[in-house]
């Protein structure tokens, strides 16, 4: 097992490179082989077997190493790094669920003093704060390394149109990396970061993902805030997160999301929605094109892969249900094709028509039919988009999740450059439709074709099903023993399977897993908050529980009982100190108490129970599944 940075494609041995990166003191501090997935790279931190300082001097000498890559437009200085890395290094760990992992940022995100270009050089400017997102994360302890290349204005699905180059797949160096968020891509998979930000509108986030063979996600549109982020098309924008693993992806997302008032467009996650979606491909519906309207462009290799991955969920329980792609089709055509282009040029529109010149001359092009729509145009659009919204909406009666290539093939550079606007538009085929539809997605890899290019899936659902696709996307990853990234490491064991967690004591943090006034935002959280536990994950438990309303109050408090015939329960996980355990269990009241709950993922951790003699008498809300849909249903009755 080990991570090898590559060279522009090809594979960088450790003995070419020297193999490992050394402080002052001649100790070697990141072997070229180290991992940089969070599972292998957060044990070392947090153990203290690795500094953030020896992590980052490791960091800039892999950087260096692999010379001209196109991926950078702006490094942030090593002194500024290694001051950052001496804080945390100084404060410790605690509370601190990303403790020195590094990553990057797509250089149309804010990061307060430093520039941002959106690779247009006469555009750049440099912001007073950095985005809320890159806020959320440093204060998890992550430490940003550098500002990373794109499709100028993140116009572009192909990662071409840039001045400062164009960064190549990992896997060749002929080939396009994908865009916009090209260079956030590579970064990530050739091991320079562990994790990386960009922004997808049309598939920007999740094109490249899937052509440097790693996990890329969509969120809802909302649950990451926007605010400082450059535009593309305001009212589709995301941020995206490309990892290694749909758990790292995971982590990340726990980290940085959260609603931001000051950003219009942010929204309050509907945990209900969310919990209504399987986690697990054994009995999840996938919906699949029809044949006719799978899209391969021309690409043999690619359509099988694509079966590879029916017959493995098949084999692995799941349900394959065709479905028609047509109306999802028309919706991305709308895209490009109709007045959303005017958002473009609505967001840069003082720019262009100031300093045309200074747009690379297809991303002009393209922004610059933005100007010619009419606001008669956008409304018959906009008509048109409900209509395909209420004829796609019995399609999610039949299905959980939507399953598709995320491109149907990759094109080598050169091919992009000579025909940009065809190309580009094939690339967006299973994309552009996502975020008009409102629908959450993340792309996941899915084997390599006989060339050595990799193929990669992706799976989409309505809003806020983020964290169930995260858990699919995982099982379909890991189910095919592939490598990380760009690198020969094989994917570290999932940290939340059955073999994970037991609830028993371990690094001085027991898991508890609560379902009522406990969780985040409701009474009685501030008594875990207090005491230095964090929030681990929002799930459910196995189908083998009901829910009851107990009697008393205030605040008004659930009973989980353990049944034959019970259903699946939303709760939280948290990570609570071993020294503040004692002080949680006291203030707990009769007739609850601490047992052990089985999640829906296997995994066992303690949790609150309650004895069976209470529930007689009390309201069964087992068919709400979850104590805020319940408290919802109560406020609105009263």
């Amino acid at each position: 097992m080990g991570l090898v940075p590559l060279s522009f494609g090809r594979a960088c041995l450790p003995s070419e490179l020297g193999g490992k990166a050394w402080d002052e003191a001649g100790d070697v501090v990141l072997e070229a082989s180290d991992s940089l997935d969070l599972a292998t790279l957060g044990a070392r931190l947090q153990a203290g077997r690795l500094t953030p300082v020896e992590l980052v001097e490791g960091i800039l000498a892999r950087i260096a190493a692999r010379g001209d890559d196109k991926v950078w437009i702006h490094l942030l200085p090593r002194e500024e790094l290694l001051a950052r890395a001496r804080t945390l290094a100084k404060e410790g760990p605690c509370g601190r669920p990303l403790y020195g992992v590094p990553f990057a940022i797509k250089d149309n995100i804010d990061l307060n003093g430093h520039p941002t270009t959106a690779a247009c050089p006469d555009f750049a400017y440099r912001p007073r704060e950095s985005a809320q997102v890159v806020e959320r994360l440093t204060a998890a302890g992550a430490v940003l390394i550098g500002k990373c290349n794109l499709d100028q204005f993140a116009t572009g699905l192909n990662g071409t149109r840039s001045p400062y180059g164009a960064p190549a797949s990992v896997f060749n160096p002929e080939y396009i990396a994908g865009g916009s968020s090209s260079g956030s891509a590579v970064a990530v998979a050739a091991g320079l970061v562990s994790f990386s930000l960009g922004t997808d509108t049309a598939g920007s986030g999740r094109i490249p993902a899937a052509f440097n063979n790693i996990v890329g996600l969509k969120p809802t549109r909302g649950l990451l805030s926007m605010r400082g982020v450059v535009p593309a098309c305001r009212s589709l924008d995301c941020v995206s997160i490309m990892a290694l693993t749909c758990e790292d992806a995971r982590a990340v997302l726990d980290a940085a999301k959260g609603f931001d008032a000051a950003d219009p467009f942010s929204r309050e996650e509907d945990l209900a929605a969310g919990a209504a979606m399987p986690r697990a491909v054994r009995g999840c519906r996938f919906g699949v094109p029809n044949p006719e309207e799978l899209e391969f462009f021309d690409n043999v290799e690619g359509a099988a892969r694509f079966a590879d991955i029916l017959r493995l969920i098949e084999r692995l329980g799941g349900i394959l249900v065709e479905i028609d792609f047509a109306p999802f089709l028309e919706t991305a055509r709308l895209l490009y094709g109709g007045p959303w282009i005017a958002e473009r040029y609505a967001a840069i529109r003082d720019f262009i028509e100031r300093q045309p010149a200074s747009l690379h001359p297809v991303t002009r092009q393209i922004i610059a039919a933005g100007a010619k729509p009419l606001a008669a145009d956008a409304f018959v659009a906009y008509y048109r988009l409900k209509e395909l919204k209420r004829i796609i909406g019995p399609t999610w009666q039949r299905i959980d999740a939507l399953l598709t290539p995320t491109a149907g093939r990759m094109y080598k550079i050169a091919q992009v450059l000579a025909d940009p606007f065809k190309l580009s538009n094939d690339l967006g085929y299973y994309t552009n439709f996502m975020n008009l539809l409102d629908l959450s997605a993340v792309a996941v890899p899915a084997g390599f074709e006989a060339s050595g290019l990799p193929f990669g899936v992706t799976l989409a659902a309505p809003a806020w099903r983020d964290i169930a696709l995260l858990a699919i996307g995982d099982a379909l990853h890991r189910a095919q023993t592939l490598r990380l990234g760009g690198t020969r490491h094989a994917l570290p064991p999932s940290s939340t399977g059955a073999a994970a967690g037991s609830g028993r004591l371990r690094d001085g943090v027991m898991r508890l897993a609560v379902c009522g006034a406990h969780m985040s935002g409701l009474p009685l959280n501030h008594q875990l908050a207090e005491r230095g536990a964090r929030l681990l994950r929002r799930c459910r438990t196995a189908a083998r529980y009901r829910l009851y309303a107990l009697s008393g109050g205030p605040p008004a408090r659930p009973g989980l009982v353990r049944c034959e015939g019970g259903r699946a329960i939303e709760v939280e996980v948290w990570e609570v100190p071993s020294a503040s355990l004692g002080a949680v269990v006291a203030d707990i009241p009769p007739p609850l108490g601490i047992g052990t709950l089985e999640l829906e993922d296997g995994e066992r951790v303690k949790g609150f129970l309650c004895e069976a003699y209470a529930v007689e008498g009390a309201e069964d809300i087992t068919e709400l599944a979850s104590w805020r849909r319940y408290l919802m249903v109560l406020s609105r009755q009263q």
